[in-house]
Formats: structure tokens, sequence, C-alpha cells
């Protein structure tokens, strides 16, 4: 019989052997005098190894997910947002949330079609709420990339690019706009732009249109004040494939908590 036949067939040899920590144990023996130890020691090894790994798992998924947010760009007051967490207690209010879930929940045919949405109401009512949680489960359940800006940052980074000094040109600043899967713009209007401006938008909001690039704008103004600024064609636009204006027209929760 070989030696590998031998330790198949001949059963182990065994001794009872003392743990400082466990006490008595039986002890086996595979490989000539390789003795094994402790079993509940092996054990709480194994389980500890298990334990470190999974934190280690942890804290690097924690900082791949804080390093997607950074790059969407979403403000670290809504990083914890969700569509559940809104409270809704009026008809229009439960109405606005639904269509978030809707929007979320179906975010694969949203990006098939490209369907825009415009939410419209005063400061504090929830639209960026609503429109940040929109984004993280786009990201959390679709693995989506996703960039939240404002308009007076989109126009301020394209004035920047023409000083360039080695930064990026003009065209890449809005390609990195068309880039991802679904834009929230925040501040629509916030102030009456000059026609450059208003121009820096539409190419923006037609590179997306094109290309089926949903698209989630936010404005503290009427529709008709939302309208006058971003032209009727990109209204038309935002209503195809189901787009929709949802109003937000209660008043501020800030307001209303303080």
């Amino acid at each position: 019989m070989s030696y590998l036949d031998g330790l198949v067939h001949n059963p182990p040899k065994e001794k009872t052997a003392h743990c400082d920590v466990h006490g008595e144990y039986m002890s086996r023996c595979y490989l000539r005098n390789a003795w094994l130890g402790c079993p509940t020691c092996e054990s709480e090894r194994k389980a500890q190894d298990e334990a470190t790994q999974r934190a280690h798992n942890e804290k690097m998924a924690a900082q791949r997910w804080q390093a997607k947010l950074d790059r969407a760009g979403i403000p670290p007051r809504f990083h914890d947002r969700t569509i559940d967490g809104y409270v809704a207690r009026t008809p229009e209010q439960k109405a606005a949330v639904a269509f978030a879930r809707e929007y979320a929940e179906s975010f694969e045919g949203v990006t098939a079609t490209g369907r825009c949405a415009l939410f419209l109401g005063k400061p504090g009512t929830g639209k960026t709420h609503l429109a940040t949680a929109i984004g993280l489960h786009a990201m959390r359940s679709h693995g989506a990339k996703v960039l939240f800006t404002t308009v007076l940052r989109a126009v301020r980074l394209v004035k920047d690019s023409w000083g360039r000094n080695g930064g990026p040109s003009e065209s890449q600043v809005i390609e990195s706009m068309v880039f991802p899967d679904l834009l929230i713009l925040d501040e629509v209007g916030v102030q009456f732009g000059s026609e450059f401006e208003k121009n820096i938008l539409f190419d923006i909001l037609n590179e997306r249109y094109e290309l089926r690039k949903p698209t989630i704008m936010l404005s503290n103004l009427s529709l008709d004040e939302v309208r006058d600024f971003v032209g009727e064609r990109v209204m038309d636009r935002i209503r195809e494939d189901g787009g929709a204006v949802v109003p937000f027209t209660w008043e501020s929760h800030r307001r209303t908590a303080a």
C-alpha cells in the first residue's frame, strides 16, 4: 500500500490534548506527527478572520460608495435621502411621492426613452429630497452614473473653461453633463440669465434629449417663468415619453418645522 493509500484507508491517530483556554479536546493526526490543535480555538480564529474580512469589505464598499457620491455631486445633506423618507400628508404630496417612486423603480424604462421631469415649487417643499432620492436609488439599484448640479454652476464651469490653463475645454465641460445616465439640474431660472446662459442650458438639454438621457430639473419658478427661461422646445421635450411637470404647491417643510 502506498503512502497516499494509507492516508485514505487508515483512520487517523487520536489522543487527548489540553488547551489552555478550552481545556481537554480530542486531537487527531492525519499526516505523521502533525497533530491538529484545539477545534474550538480554530473555529474562533476562523470566525475572527471572517469578521475581519467582512469589516474590511464593508469599509471598502463604504469608500467606493462615498467616491460615487462625490463624483455625483449630491450635497452631503442629501446623502441619506429616500423616497419612503419623504413625509407626504396631502394628496398633492402623495402624488409627488408616487411619481418619484414610479420613476425610480422603472428606471430602466426611463433610460430607454430618456423620460424627463420638472419639479416646480417653493423652496423647502422637498423637490431636492425626492430628486436626490431618485438619483440614489438609480445608483444603488441600477449602477447608474448620476450628476447633481445647478444651472449657475454649470454655466460657471463653461465660463471657467475659457481660461483653461490646462483645464477642460468648453466642449469637455458640456460633455461631462451630457455623459451621466441621469442629470439632476437644480435652480433652473434662479435668475433670468443672459442669452448665452440659456444657450448653454439648451445645448446640454438638447444633447441629452438626442441621446435619450433623462434629466430631472428643479425650479422655484412658476411654469410660465420656466417656459420663458428654457424655451418652448425644451418644455415640449420634457413632456415626451411620459415626462411630467410635478407641482410642489404646498408651503415649505422647513418653515413648518420652525
